[in-house]
Formats: structure tokens, sequence, C-alpha cells
């Protein structure tokens, strides 16, 4: 496993961590209980040619596993001293990212987009998390369609679980732990602060709903769990600030990323994780909202109509109006029974996601590396 970008042990929610150090990590302890042994390579630099030219090990590996454009290049070479296959997950594609930029968001360049391009022709699988990435591949990339296999992430069910008592019980004591009002309208925010991720959509959308139903200000909480990163570190207080400019720093709650346990008590005392992403690859952490038993608003783009099940775990948002996530809100906030309503149905919609169903058909889509008779998709083969 190559992960040249960062390295998968840092937190996520900070920096260049987030969903693919999650996979990454999952994704090789599963492979592991399938009795195959995994060796993983990280560097927090962008460039590990040394150890490239170090560690030659030819016939060591049976197969080479990049994540991410950088890595890819490591990949390639890899792949090729050591004569084996080359697999390769794109997680976030310039192509894709630079045609949904938020405002005052710097595009991914045109040095990347050739990178990537270099890796896709040179990889021997392809994966992708959605039917959507593949098309993405195939129309931006020109991918060879029997080269790709789509196979969804995973979600640790055991750490991401509901309580045994049931959603409205879990909530209750999860919010007690850090002191959250019982009967508050929690929206919560997960992930990194830049403006990809559009956390500046739901600050927007509270003070919104504010303006319109002064007296809500009473109950409600809005944490947001996340530091800075990308675009987001040339002002890293830029959020803050914009709580204040809007009227709402009262009720905003920021807080540093944690672990993935906390993480998990963060989900189970929501209301909703409301995720205005303006890209995601897959949204891992919509699937584990829901795992927790939280339901999901979140912005119809990428794989997140994948995670999440519109109108049944959640509810999707076609484009970034902060009015559109507003009236999505008044739906928890009139109605607060609806949220552990769906979050049930949330949870049952999160056990497709187990990491050990994707790592048996991520298995198989690599076996059928070299017989070109078809596209793996979404664990059935055509």
């Amino acid at each position: 496993m190559l992960s040249v970008h960062t390295s998968p042990l840092h937190q996520p929610g900070t920096g260049d961590a987030g969903g693919m150090n999650v996979y990454i990590v999952e994704l090789a302890k599963r492979l592991a209980v399938l009795g195959i042994e995994v060796e993983g390579w990280w560097s927090a630099q962008a460039c590990v040619t040394p150890w490239v030219k170090t560690h030659s090990w030819a016939g060591h590996y049976d197969l080479v596993h990049s994540h991410y454009w950088l890595s890819g290049h490591v990949g390639r070479l890899a792949a090729e001293r050591w004569g084996v296959p080359l697999v390769h997950a794109m997680h976030t594609m310039a192509k894709v990212k630079n045609a949904g930029l938020a405002d005052g968001d710097t595009p991914e360049p045109a040095a990347r987009v050739l990178g990537e391009t270099q890796v896709v022709r040179a990889a021997d699988r392809l994966t992708a998390n959605t039917g959507k990435e593949a098309e993405d591949l195939l129309r931006h990339y020109d991918a060879d369609p029997g080269r790709v296999a789509v196979v969804h992430p995973g979600v640790d069910l055991e750490r991401f679980r509901s309580d045994a008592r049931g959603v409205e019980a879990g909530r209750a004591v999860a919010r007690s732990r850090p002191g959250l009002p019982q009967d508050a309208l929690i929206p919560l925010f997960v992930g990194r602060i830049q403006p990809l991720k559009a956390p500046d959509v739901l600050l927007r959308a509270v003070a919104r709903l504010l303006a319109e139903r002064p007296r809500l200000r009473e109950r409600i909480v809005v944490p947001v769990v996340g530091g800075p990163s990308g675009s987001g570190l040339a002002e890293p207080e830029g959020l803050q600030k914009l709580a204040a400019r809007l009227g709402i720093g009262d009720v905003v709650l920021f807080r540093p990323p944690v672990g993935q346990d906390r993480l998990a008590d963060w989900y189970r005392a929501a209301s909703v994780l409301v995720m205005p992403s303006h890209s995601e690859s897959f949204g891992l952490v919509a699937v584990e909202a829901q795992a927790c038993g939280t339901p999901v608003i979140a912005a119809q783009v990428g794989g997140l109509p994948v995670a999440v099940r519109d109108g049944v775990s959640g509810v999707l948002v076609p484009g970034h109006d902060p009015a559109d996530y507003a009236r999505a809100l008044y739906g928890f906030a009139d109605t607060p029974a609806r949220s552990a309503r769906m979050g049930e149905a949330a949870i049952r919609h999160a056990r497709s996601f187990g990491w050990a169903s994707a790592a048996d058909v991520y298995t198989a889509a690599l076996l059928r590396r070299g017989s070109g008779s078809g596209v793996l998709h979404e664990g059935r083969l055509r």
C-alpha cells in the first residue's frame, strides 16, 4: 500500500488527513483478515523517490496498490521495476474538483491533471468508490472500462453503531457526556475546514433559520468538529469570523478533530449530520453517522447519493444555496421525532457498507485483473 500524500495514521479532520486515511488503514486490516499480507509505505512528503531506489525487492510483492495520484506515480515506477500489477485508487480527481469549485477556492493545477492521466494509463486496475466515479474516470480520463472496478468503501460497524437500547436512548447518553441540551436541535459538521467541504453553507443556513425563527436560538447547538485544511489554511480562523459576522457565534461550538471513538459519540449526539460539500468521491463520514443512527443532510454531488438514501436515511440537496439547507433543517426542527425515525432507517442503510463485505468484493475485483471479461460494478459482474 502506498500513501505519499499523507500518512494513514494521521488524525482525520485536519491538514491533508481525511476519509482516505481511514480507507487505507481499514482496507489493509480487512485484507489481512482474509489472509493477505499487507505492507504499508507512506510519507508526509510529496516525494519518496529515494525509497523507490533503495527498496527494489524484485519478487517480494505480488501487487502494488497506490492511493491518490502522487502515490500513483511512485506506484507505477515500483510496479514496473518489480514486474507486478499496479492497482490504483484515485480518491479525488482534479477535473471533477475543478468542475465544482467553491467561490474563492483554488483550482487544481494542470500538472495534477497530467499526472492523473498518466497514472490512469499505467494502472492495471482502477478502483472507484461509486458508479459515478467510474463514469468520471471514463469520461474525463479516457480510462479503459475493462480495468475499472466499482467497490464501495466500508465503515467500521463495530465502532460506529447505535446504542442497543435505541437511537433516542443513545442520543440522550451521548449528549449528557459533553453537557449538550437534551432537547436541542443539533446539526453537526464533521470534516476538514476548507471551501471544498462548505461548512460556511451550514452556518449561513443556521443564520437564516434563526432570522426566521428567533425562538429556536434557545435550543440549537451547531458543533463543527475538524481543523483547517487545504485552502482553508490561508485564513484558519475564517469560519469563526463568519459565525460572528452572521450573529450566530453563541450557538456554534468549534471543536478540534477527535479520535474515532469520540467521533462516534458526536454522531450519536447529533440530530443530523450536514455535508454541503462541493465535491465528494464518496463521503465516508455520512455512512459513519448513519451507522450511529444519525440521518444526513448532504449535497447531491459525487458519491453522496450512494452514501445517503434520499428521503429514507437522509435528505439530498441539489446545489449549495443556504436557503435550501435551511429548509431541510426545518423538517428536523419542526418534527424532532423525525431524527430518530430516519436514524433507524439510516442504521439499516449503513449495514451494507461494512468493511468485511467491501474487502470480499475488492479481492474478487483484483482476481479478475487479467481476465478483461467485464467490469465489477457494485459487487456484481457485468
